[in-house]
């Protein structure tokens, strides 16, 4: 095998993409990885990285493009590190997402299982309901935006294709008015300053905003001046919460919030469903495919109004809820106390008697909450990208759960837990891939799992 140096240019053809949507091509027959480039893509890369067998490349030219190749319409995608794809088609987007699922069920799950196509969004744009933007300077200057690729580095926002427009609205008129008042933000290499983040939420249904205000300190410099300005010049902020994460850390929030300004929650609905958020909240952030995705869990469970339903690593609870009305009774678990604290709330928002939420690991629960309701018709598991708890699929097997639908957002794990279900006797469905997040890299999944002799 010939050798290869740092620094050589070769032509190379893309004909894959990486889960990270890393270009994938050859040079004599070893790997080499190119940022922003898709398949389809014929390139000159310069080798920048390299392993025995693998490299990794920079993108010099495209001597000739993909036909699912695009013209990023966003001024910050060469840079920002919040999408992966501004570059690719978005019909293109969708074909490769749904190849990443196949890929993952035949090579980690080993399973033949039918992919259907992708539901994506008629306008992918504009569809995000939350930024966490961290703030900085840079000569002298405020900075405050995304992290750029692969580094800690600000790319200062101007614009964004993917969050709702208020929130960019909002976001410009804090970068303004800070400076103004003299509020130092964070500089995370010493550990000194003030202002660490502005997280920001928006209400599509309501056309609403609330700001939560990172700080490393416990005092807000300038609090109520900062206050009168963004309540004049963003009439849509309702609320207004202080964090305090006095840490060195990349987590965005510390443990003590309250609310500064205005109203406790932000209100949004799911469909039929109203749904209180609180500072902490978790929330899908794109509010018109988790209505898909919702509407799919439904339709899989068949439910006729008589059936006990699990919500596994339910969040705040919104799956269990927006079936309740379709269910004798649903029963969500969720490590996070805040997150059952929302749940509870928004089922008497919503007028949800049938619904009981419980703090602990699933895995922890799940055996005494089948010994106490003796029957369980179905269940739900939503559970992060490591997927479930072995521990977990295993009381499911034994309790002889008669049908799961697993909700994911990690082609990988769900292939290793259906594989598992599957050779205990479960019959695995079609899978419904559901783009959740256009532009980037990640895809969520529902697949209803079902006992082959209930």
């Amino acid at each position: 095998m010939a050798t290869w140096k740092v620094g050589e240019e070769h032509i190379i053809e893309i004909t894959g993409l990486t889960h990270e949507a890393l270009g994938v091509g050859r040079v004599d027959g070893r790997v080499v990885f190119v940022p922003e480039t898709i398949p389809g893509d014929q390139i000159k890369t310069r080798l920048v990285h390299l392993k025995e067998r693998l490299g990794y490349g920079e993108l010099v030219d495209i001597l000739s493009p993909s036909v699912d190749r695009r013209s990023p319409s966003c001024p910050h995608a060469k840079n920002c590190g919040g999408c992966q794809l501004q570059h690719m088609d978005y019909q293109g987007q969708l074909s490769w997402k749904r190849e990443q699922v196949v890929d993952a069920m035949r090579r980690i799950g080993k399973l033949d299982v039918e992919v259907l196509p992708v539901l994506g969004m008629d306008e992918p744009y504009h569809y995000r309901n939350k930024a966490q933007l961290p703030l900085g300077t840079r000569q002298s200057e405020l900075v405050m935006g995304f992290f750029q690729k692969g580094s800690h580095d600000i790319v200062d926002l101007q614009t964004c294709e993917i969050q709702h427009p208020l929130i960019t609205k909002l976001a410009l008129a804090l970068k303004r008015i800070v400076p103004d008042l003299g509020i130092e933000p964070y500089d995370e290499v010493n550990h000194t300053g003030v202002l660490r983040h502005a997280v920001i939420r928006a209400s599509f249904s309501e056309e609403t905003l609330m700001l939560v205000l990172v700080t490393r300190t416990r005092n807000l410099p300038a609090q109520e001046q900062l206050i009168t300005g963004l309540a004049q010049e963003v009439p849509e902020l309702i609320s207004i919460a202080h964090n305090v994460n006095p840490r060195v850390t990349n987590v965005i929030l510390g443990s003590e919030t309250k609310i500064i300004w205005g109203e406790p929650y932000l209100m949004d609905s799911i469909g039929h469903l109203r749904c209180a958020i609180s500072p902490g909240s978790f929330f899908q952030v794109n509010p018109s495919q988790t209505k898909v995705l919702y509407d799919l869990v439904r339709v899989g469970m068949e439910l006729k109004g008589t059936e006990t339903i699990l919500d596994l690593y339910c969040g705040a609870g919104t799956i269990g809820l927006y079936l309740a009305s379709e269910a004798r009774e649903v029963i969500g678990v969720e490590t996070f106390v805040g997150a059952v604290e929302d749940a509870r709330h928004n089922a008497k928002l919503n007028g949800i008697s049938g619904a009981q939420f419980h703090v602990g690991k699933a895995e922890e629960l799940l055996p005494s909450l089948v010994q106490r309701h003796k029957r369980i018709d179905g269940v739900i598991v939503d559970p992060p990208r490591k997927g479930c708890d072995r521990s977990l699929l295993e009381t499911l097997v034994t309790t002889r759960v008669p049908r799961i639908c697993y909700v994911s957002c990690n082609p990988s794990t769900l292939a290793r837990d259906l594989s598992y279900l599957a050779d205990q006797g479960y019959k695995v469905g079609a899978i419904q891939p559901v783009d959740m997040f256009p532009w980037t890299r990640h895809v969520e999944a529902v697949v209803l799992v079902s006992r082959a002799n209930p």
